[in-house]
């Protein structure tokens, strides 16, 4: 534990959708365990001080109102090719201000949970200017290639079929540690579902669905429409978290406000204990939103992907049996299955229960330090085989 106290993380994220960030504050807190220093650094805001802020509006105004061109992209960069070449090495007019940034916090061990900052690690590791190791924590259930760097040492990812993914695309199998993707250790300490009802102000008999748009509140306007209507079951209650969307937290005010099995409420900071209180989640298939959901064994409606990340959780999640596509037009159909066959429900949580990595932050945390042992080993190797 000596040798712990010494090592210092220095956690790499971004802004770009709130995932990224998520993840980071998630191994923050895990960290906490261990007694390590830990500095967490919005990489953008540091790489572009002056631009960051513009940047992130001018992506989010990209993936609202252009999602097909993002996706194009995104297939088009799913594998290496002379386009993903130029990606990742544009940032390296940028190094100088990374490096600046590594001398100043004087790190034992670098993390990342932004695809950009992987790449610019990479990079910095390529040209000589560092030897620090650097794990690189996938946020989605996808391999794509704008996570895959050559001088990365550790891949922390969310399951097998990120692995074995991975390691079609020539990554070691030594270099991957399936962990899951890093979710607050508060996922793992939940209360009573009837204490936490009796707290939130939720009825105990309630079917209690809560709906979340992600970080921003991208919530689909014809859900909206649906909402408004008079034809769901009369148990169901709903929770609608429009995160740091007020434009949308006022459009539902004026269009649900006056519904009595309806709830509506802004970002909140607890909302482990919403999702534990919940019966199913309906939701955008983000990483770090799922993950939650599957660390909680809460049942999923996945609102239409519109990105390529979000298509990889989906298929993932589908597949595993633990959540069903979202179909707007027959939301109410769907709700009423699920309120009618409570064995349903009882099956996606036990296949959640399969699938899930319970502690998934501590979990990466203990790889992230091992990185160290295993980097000392070689060095000691190196050393022995110099007086060989």
């Amino acid at each position: 534990m000596n040798s712990m106290k010494r090592e210092k993380l220095l956690i790499l994220s971004g802004a770009l959708g709130d995932g990224h960030m998520q993840a980071a504050k998630a191994i923050l807190e895990a960290s906490v365990l261990y007694k390590l220093g830990v500095e967490v650094v919005d990489f953008m805001q540091w790489i572009h001080p002056r631009m960051h802020v513009v940047e992130r509006y001018c992506f989010l105004q990209w993936v609202k109102h252009f999602p097909s061109s993002y996706g194009y992209m995104y297939q088009k960069t799913r594998t290496d090719s002379t386009l993903t070449f130029f990606l990742k090495h544009f940032l390296t007019t940028s190094l100088q201000r990374l490096l600046k940034l590594l001398n100043e916090e004087q790190p034992t061990l670098i993390v990342s949970t932004f695809p950009l900052a992987s790449a610019a690690i990479s990079l910095l590791k390529e040209k000589g200017m560092t030897d620090l190791p650097a794990a690189t924590v996938i946020t989605d259930h996808s391999d794509h290639s704008y996570w895959i760097h050559p001088f990365t040492d550790l891949y922390l990812v969310g399951s097998e079929g990120v692995r074995a993914a991975l390691q079609r695309k020539g990554v070691a199998d030594h270099k991957i540690a399936v962990t899951g993707i890093p979710v607050r250790p508060s996922y793992s300490q939940t209360d009573n579902k009837d204490r936490l009802r009796e707290k939130l102000a939720l009825a105990l008999d309630a079917f209690v669905v809560l709906v979340m748009g992600g970080g921003c509140g991208i919530i689909d306007k014809s859900f909206i429409e649906q909402m408004q209507s008079d034809s769901f079951p009369p148990n169901v209650q709903f929770v609608i978290v429009c995160g740091r969307n007020v434009k949308l937290l006022n459009r539902l005010h004026e269009a649900l406000g006056d519904r009595d099995n309806v709830m509506l409420t802004g970002f909140l900071e607890g909302i482990h204990e919403w999702m534990a209180s919940a019966d199913v989640l309906i939701t955008k298939p983000g990483g770090l939103t799922t993950s939650e959901a599957l660390a909680l064994q809460l049942p999923m409606l996945l609102l239409e992907p519109r990105l390529g990340q979000e298509k990889d959780n989906a298929d993932y999640l589908i597949q595993a049996g633990v959540a069903y596509l979202c179909q707007i037009d027959n939301l109410q159909d769907q709700l009423q299955r699920l309120v009618q066959q409570p064995s349903l429900l009882k099956e996606m949580r036990e296949k959640a229960g399969l699938c899930r990595q319970q502690d998934s932050a501590r979990h990466a945390v203990m790889q992230i330090l091992s990185m160290q042992s295993d980097t000392q080993e070689e060095k000691w190797v190196c050393s022995l085989q110099q007086y060989a």
